[in-house]
């Protein structure tokens, strides 16, 4: 990756806010997006954050997302709710959504909120982070916006990578945090490597014939791989099933390609689950435990050539604290066409 230039949060936060604004989302709303999708590249998921800035706005120019949307609760009892986006962007849908499951945790000790009529979230570990400053456990589940893999012994792409996060807080170690696809990588890391330049592993991708993609110009041609084989199709189907079928969301073939359709509304799924671990006993004797799991697994004995065993979130969070002191690489390709979109909307421009 040819990097041209590293920026601080704060100034990507402000370049992301005053885009948007420019392109019609209210200033509230273009400020919660700024920080989300900073705080995206902050932490290394670099598939998900600026670099969507100009799709995203390709499908508010198109008319496929409502730039002023009524997010609101349409059902609800103690311990869930379903809240309709609004054709609004995922961000905003899933920050709502995942505040009140917050609240609702509170006091029924676990809750679920899940959306119908959203779009494309960003990252999924950013959900499921936000219930860690109460001290709660988060898990959040999505159907993805493009469809990239068939079932199990299909070619019919019906599944998306449909992507599982979890973030569990920690006394003195860093929080156990697992942000995956469903299938062995995102759609977002492969777009990245085409931006620049970059082949692909063997194993992420396969042409219809079965054979290994390796050149992401051509993935769209391809299948993605679900991890674990037909464990991994089970997996995605399952998690497409609670994110967007029990929602009345959209699944298999209801999916809306957003990579090439800037017009039609995805009426994405999503779902948020947070649970207290007050409700178990005492959080911090529950924390400490985790400490203990935390130091058991690390230290545990290696395979010989390995330096060091990592829990899930560890080199995300290492990235973070290198991010927010020497600023978050922008690579070459991704700088020109930021620097391409300040000069077309008249803002301050990142370099």
């Amino acid at each position: 990756m040819t990097v041209t230039l590293r920026v601080s949060k704060d100034k990507l936060e402000k370049f992301i806010y005053e885009a948007f604004l420019k392109t019609g989302l209210p200033e509230a709303d273009a400020r919660t997006m700024g920080a989300l999708m900073a705080e995206a590249d902050l932490q290394g998921s670099d598939g998900h954050g600026v670099i969507r800035m100009v799709p995203y706005i390709t499908r508010f120019k198109g008319g496929g997302v409502n730039l002023k949307p009524n997010i609101r609760v349409v059902k609800e009892k103690a311990a869930m709710a379903l809240i309709d986006g609004d054709n609004g962007m995922g961000h905003l849908v899933m920050k709502q959504a995942t505040e009140l499951a917050i609240k609702k945790a509170k006091t029924a000790g676990v809750a679920w909120v899940g959306s119908v009529h959203s779009n494309h979230a960003g990252p999924a570990s950013l959900y499921a982070r936000m219930p860690l400053a109460h001290d709660m456990i988060g898990l959040y589940f999505a159907v993805g916006n493009a469809n990239h893999l068939p079932p199990w012994g299909g070619l019919s792409m019906l599944l998306s990578t449909n992507p599982i996060a979890c973030a569990i807080p920690a006394m003195h170690e860093a929080p156990v945090i697992l942000d995956m696809a469903t299938t062995v990588t995102s759609y977002g890391k492969v777009k990245a490597k085409r931006q620049r330049g970059e082949m692909m592993p063997e194993g992420w991708m396969i042409n219809r014939d079965g054979t290994p993609l390796l050149d992401p110009q051509h993935a769209d041609d391809g299948l993605l791989l679900p991890i674990g084989g037909y464990k991994g199709y089970g997996l995605a189907l399952i998690i497409g099933m609670l994110a967007g079928t029990l929602n009345g969301a959209a699944l298999g073939k209801d999916v809306v390609d957003f990579n090439h359709d800037a017009s039609t509304p995805t009426n994405t799924g999503q779902a948020i689950m947070v649970i207290d671990p007050d409700a178990f006993g005492e959080v911090k004797e529950f924390k400490e435990r985790m400490d203990s799991v935390i130091q058991e697994m690390r230290n545990s004995e290696r395979i010989k050539g390995v330096d060091r065993i990592w829990l899930p979130g560890e080199q995300s969070h290492q990235k973070r604290i290198d991010y927010a002191r020497d600023g978050i690489p922008i690579p070459e390709a991704l700088a020109k066409q930021l620097q391409g979109l300040a000069t077309e909307l008249g803002i301050t421009p990142l370099a």
